[in-house]
């Protein structure tokens, strides 16, 4: 039994986007490739690839994949999936991540090659697309006949869906059958569950007064591993508070890292420098902000914001957040830290949808968000480049610099990894002294599992793969 906390948006790789989505879409679907855990990308129905030139890949596929309907997985099947999501008619919301592919060509039953418009190194990640049957990929229902290592059996009405093993997946049949998975939103609800065995497993974060009883419980292990999701404070730029570089300078110094992270997260992540863990390939150390209030007070009085007669405030912000209460929490938390140094935060919450609605419209001062699951660096282009404000991209904070536009272009077309890696090292340095966003945390990948669950072993990214090589004792 897999415990959920929200339920999956769909089942089908053309249209699932969010967390649970590819989660389950993981255990159903196969593609070309998937992610590794520290942003490169590993063979699943590509045995091998090469790149010619800049602007063609070619993949060459494995034999032994099989749909769970017993068809064997051919080239046809990759260039009809990506044909259908690149469709303007289905209008896949993952059209816009194949913006860079022209044509998909499949010369024989093993052979794909997709040829690009222009050379893009962060490419491979669009790879990580399940692949349907040709036959189906353009069916505008829903479709969840894929090549993963389970099969969908049946989903029910309310809070329930069964899989069973493919018997034809090429790893060996999966020895968990079946799984059950059950959306279970309330956290006390999931901890209650796992602590009488009820659950198998939970790797939806759960508040860290919770995890630690629930350690303690003979039932279950907490299995945890450094993880790669970046937690960071928003600002927006449109304010010209926050477009003075030394308020951003000095909100981080107010923050006193070590401690958010023992008091609210317990002790469950890492302070960050950057978007990237040290994990990553492209990872690059960089001068962290460390906690200095005194250092905060001089950069706010030289920007031009004394403290106030009476209040001792310099300024106030508008901090918005979701109503879950951890998430509180740490807004208090940061409110306190920022008071020390003359800032006042007043604190909203919202229900997520209208959060998020409100931060893509830029309707807030400073919001605590995360990345989950950070992979190819070129998430610095569409998080941080002038032209990449939403609904385009993700600078939500409308961030603008000549050389981040300049470094983060040439980060997506240069292919020479080393000197890929060079221009992003370049990239992690200036984000550090500009401070686009103020780093938090990368959170830790903790994971509830049942005693009674043998051979799982929790994935950086948050996939649930390891469930193939499971078995219930």
């Amino acid at each position: 039994m897999v415990a959920l906390a929200t339920e999956p948006q769909s089942l089908d790789p053309r249209w699932g986007l969010d967390a649970s989505s590819s989660r389950l879409g993981d255990l159903l679907h196969a593609a070309l490739t998937r992610a590794d855990g520290a942003g490169g990308r590993l063979p699943e129905l590509a045995a091998s690839w090469e790149q010619p030139d800049a602007r063609t890949v070619v993949f060459h596929l494995r034999d032994d994949f099989r749909f769970a309907d017993g068809t064997p997985v051919r080239a046809a099947d990759v260039r009809a999936t990506y044909a259908a999501v690149l469709d303007p008619a289905l209008a896949s919301p993952r059209r816009g991540a194949l913006e860079a592919l022209a044509a998909v060509e499949a010369p024989d039953a093993r052979t794909v090659v997709m040829r690009l418009r222009e050379p893009f190194a962060p490419f491979l990640d669009a790879t990580g697309l399940g692949i349907l049957p040709a036959a189906r990929a353009r069916d505008p229902g829903e479709v969840a006949i894929g090549a993963g290592a389970f099969r969908l059996v049946r989903r029910e009405r309310g809070d329930r869906l069964v899989l069973a093993p493919n018997p034809r997946w090429p790893g060996g049949r999966p020895r968990v059958a079946p799984i059950v998975v059950r959306i279970v939103p309330d956290a006390i609800t999931r901890v209650l569950e796992l602590a009488r065995g009820e659950l198998d497993l939970a790797e939806e974060p759960l508040p860290p007064e919770l995890l630690a009883w629930l350690a303690r419980q003979a039932p279950v292990r907490v299995l945890r591993e450094p993880g790669t999701s970046f937690a960071y404070l928003a600002l927006n730029l449109r304010d010209p508070r926050l477009a003075d570089r030394r308020v951003r300078q000095a909100i981080a110094l107010a923050l006193d890292r070590d401690a958010l992270v023992g008091h609210v997260l317990g002790g469950m992540a890492r302070p960050a420098t950057g978007l990237l863990a040290p994990e990553h390939w492209a990872y690059e150390p960089v001068r962290p902000w460390r906690h200095d209030p005194w250092r905060a007070r001089r950069l706010l009085d030289r920007a031009g914001y004394p403290p106030r007669p009476g209040s001792g405030m310099r300024f106030r912000l508008l901090y918005k957040t979701s109503a879950d209460p951890e998430r509180r929490r740490l807004a208090e938390a940061i409110q306190a830290d920022l008071a020390a140094v003359g800032i006042a935060l007043d604190v909203r919450s919202y229900e997520w949808g209208t959060l998020f609605a409100d931060i893509r419209a830029g309707r807030f001062d400073v919001a605590a968000l995360a990345w989950v699951g950070v992979g190819d660096p070129d998430l610095y282009y569409l998080a941080f480049h002038s032209t990449m404000t939403p609904p385009r991209g993700y600078n939500r904070g409308h961030y603008a610099s000549p050389i981040m536009d300049r470094l983060t272009t040439e980060g997506r077309r240069t292919l020479d990894p080393a000197r890929r890696r060079a221009i992003y090292a370049r990239i992690q340095r200036r984000a550090a002294h500009d401070l686009p966003v103020v780093p938090l945390w990368w959170e830790d990948r903790v994971v509830v599992a049942s005693r009674r669950l043998e051979g799982f072993a929790p994935s950086p990214s948050g996939d649930l793969h390891g469930l193939a090589a499971a078995w219930v004792q």
